[in-house]
């Protein structure tokens, strides 16, 4: 099969490369990279730690922070 003959975590640095070039991730992005990457489910939640929870907390808390100033 093709997934066999990439090396092993190259689809993720794809994916992670791809996204990095869409600009704001979202869900749905994440899961459109993990599709057309072929990508694991735990590629998949480091990608969305990576580009959903973890920046969306991020610009949570700056809110938060301007919130209480």
């Amino acid at each position: 099969m093709l997934k066999s003959l990439i090396p092993e975590g190259e689809a993720l640095r794809r994916a992670f490369q791809w996204l990095a070039e869409q600009g704001h991730c979202t869900l749905a992005t994440v899961e459109q990279a993990s599709l057309r990457f072929d990508l694991t489910p735990c590629d998949e939640e480091f990608l969305l730690q990576q580009f959903v929870h973890h920046r969306g907390a991020a610009s949570n808390t700056s809110a938060e922070i301007e919130r209480v100033h």
